[in-house]
């Protein structure tokens, strides 16, 4: 049995406030990136999409390394492989022992141009990029990125069920924390489990509107970025604060669209979360307190209070994770604490998704 040990939500290629090679894509290049798995085993497959291209892309070879040991990726016997337009392609199953907590580096050499790149915008990890085929190593890789690009998951055989998935915007894909330093809550998660733990947090994200920058409507993308990992037993829902909160700010092109959504219409966005994922366990975690960010203002106040409530006391979800008030200035409940916050009064810091992971620690 395949678990799902690492994942990055895909995206559609853009630029946004993050630059990056997405738009550009690859041609007779090199693209090494280093991922932190979440479960051990003896065997690796690894999942690259396509989600958002036109057009094939093709690998014209492939591997992945960890602890010193490196092994040449095949597909369907070959060395070489194809994602067809808006589709996968998934390695074959290689010898590869691997620990919980351990690096990879999957690295992939492109002979033909790929055109624009299906990624993830905010790795908060660095990818490579050089020059011909550097499969092999060396000191080839003379550029760098803050993005993961056609790299979706990484599985291992060992075997267990009973991994967790974060599913949210920024605050879950780690905005705020120590970049190249794995400390976003799904890291803190996973070192107090001991279980899997699988972010499918993309920055910006709406859980209603799809957006140009910030990936497609949560409720669209719930079922390839959650309900079809494998060996995954439960979700963290973490979504609706951009949703209530971008239409409040002017500040930044990229928060459009911004419709202005009521308490009613993100519930009817859960309830649509919790149809989907009727063989998981779903567990409802309340907005953090965002008062003094951009995202503020009285509108948002009034919705996001409702709909906090409503997480509290509906009884849909199936468990309930008070992080509104276990992350709130003691000072002031609409505030983060500021122990917690990152300085924007939106995301927390290090410590602050430590307190998170701790709280949904308790709640499994």
């Amino acid at each position: 049995m395949f678990t799902t040990a690492w994942t990055a939500s895909p995206q559609l290629p853009s630029e946004g406030f993050t630059p990056n090679w997405s738009r550009e894509g690859f041609w007779r290049q090199s693209l090494r990136q280093v991922v932190r798995l979440t479960a051990g085993g003896e065997r690796v497959r690894v999942r690259f999409s396509n989600a958002y291209g036109n057009s094939p892309v093709r690998v014209a070879a492939g591997a992945v390394a960890a602890g010193g040991s490196a092994v040449r990726l095949t597909f369907g016997g070959a060395a070489e492989g194809e994602m067809s337009a808006r589709g996968e392609l998934v390695s074959d199953v290689v010898q590869l022992a691997v620990v919980a907590g351990e690096s990879v580096a999957v690295t992939l050499y492109f002979d033909t141009a790929t055109g624009p790149a299906t990624f993830h915008a905010q790795a908060f990890a660095t990818s490579y990029r050089g020059a011909g085929c550097l499969l092999g190593g060396g000191d080839g890789f003379t550029e760098s990125s803050e993005s993961w690009y056609f790299l979706s998951a990484v599985e291992t055989d060992s075997g267990r069920g009973d991994g967790i998935v974060l599913f949210g915007d920024s605050i879950t894909d780690g905005f705020g924390s120590t970049a190249g330093a794995d400390r976003r809550w799904s890291d803190a998660l996973a070192s107090r489990t001991g279980r899997p733990v699988l972010n499918a947090g993309i920055g910006g994200n709406l859980l209603l509107n799809d957006s140009a920058w910030y990936g497609e409507r949560g409720v669209r993308r719930f079922g390839r970025d959650v309900v079809r990992l494998a060996g995954v037993d439960t979700v963290v829902v973490l979504l609706g604060l951009n949703d209530i909160g971008f239409s409040e700010t002017d500040a930044q092109p990229t928060y459009k669209p911004a419709p202005v959504v009521s308490a009613r219409e993100v519930i009817a966005g859960y309830r649509e979360l919790i149809r989907q994922a009727s063989e998981l366990t779903v567990i409802g975690a309340t907005l953090l307190p965002f008062g003094g960010s951009d995202h503020w203002g009285e509108r948002a106040a009034k919705v996001s209070h409702e709909v906090n409530e409503w997480v509290r006391c509906s009884g849909e979800f199936d468990r309930v994770v008070d992080l509104n008030r276990v992350m709130a200035d003691p000072d002031d409940s609409d505030r983060l604490h500021p122990a917690y916050d990152f300085g924007d009064h939106l995301h927390p810091n290090d410590q602050g998704y430590v307190v998170m992971a701790e709280a949904v620690s308790r709640r499994l």
